[in-house]
């Protein structure tokens, strides 16, 4: 089968699968424009073309600083945090919460997008990691819109807080307890408001099959990330969009 045959072939089984719902041009899906080589990756087209030309220089240097680090696997994708900071001032939040900090990527994001007496309550077991990009959000001039708390997100203060308080809740930790996160932040989350959780598509492991070769970690939350997928799909007291941004995050309005 020739190239073109085989590409031609391809189109089709994406087509049947409903698969261009993502990338609606063929020139796109292929990765290539006209009779051009394919190019390298559309990823680093989106990056290099509208995501680190418009990236806030103190995103870039947490950024930056946070690839030194050995868990840096764990921190936002630059795309993500573009979506992240755009998304809250559509929706102009103003009390947000974030549940898992690390160094703070994600963080400033958020706190870059709030009006200046907007409020972020965060929460992440390790301070340590939030300290690196502490001087970092400092010097941006946003340190005052944070509440940083050190320990499990399901804290006992965090129960006293007023039902529907919060604008806008993100979720990036552990994702065994993303369902526990769930069941509590729906009553914190004022109505119309939304949650977002991160890494709903889990490193693509959501499709992979059962004997696939997956890291250890990978596998270990895998089943988690599935069951959570579907609870938020049959919820009822919500609104879901799943997009294939970052590591996939799923926006939830809560209607009810």
């Amino acid at each position: 089968m020739s190239s073109s045959e085989s590409e031609s072939s391809q189109q089709g089984r994406h087509r049947e699968a409903g698969h261009k719902s993502l990338l609606q041009s063929d020139a796109l899906y292929q990765a290539r424009f006209f009779d051009s080589p394919p190019i390298p990756s559309l990823c680093a087209y989106m990056l290099e073309t509208s995501v680190y030309p418009r990236e806030p220089e103190c995103m870039k240097e947490l950024r930056e600083i946070t690839a030194k680090h050995p868990w840096n696997i764990m921190t936002m994708s630059a795309d993500e945090g573009q979506f992240l900071n755009m998304l809250l001032k559509l929706i102009n939040a103003k009390n947000t919460m974030e549940i898992g900090v690390y160094t703070g990527y994600s963080l400033l994001a958020t706190a870059l997008a709030l009006p200046d007496d907007g409020k972020i309550l965060a929460m992440d077991i390790n301070r340590e990691n939030y300290e690196l990009g502490l001087p970092v959000i400092e010097k941006a001039g946003v340190a005052h819109k944070i509440d940083f708390r050190e320990g499990p997100a399901l804290q006992p203060f965090l129960l006293e807080k007023k039902q529907g308080s919060f604008d806008f809740v993100f979720v990036d930790a552990d994702k065994d307890n993303y369902l526990n996160y769930h069941k509590r932040l729906l009553e914190l989350v004022k109505v119309g408001g939304v949650i977002a959780y991160d890494n709903t598509l889990w490193n693509g492991s959501v499709v992979a099959p059962p004997d696939a070769p997956l890291p250890k970690y990978v596998r270990y939350y895998r089943d988690f990330v599935l069951h959570l997928n579907r609870a938020l799909a049959a919820d009822p007291r919500i609104e879901i969009c799943q997009l294939p941004v970052g590591d996939g995050v799923t926006l939830c309005r809560r209607i009810k």
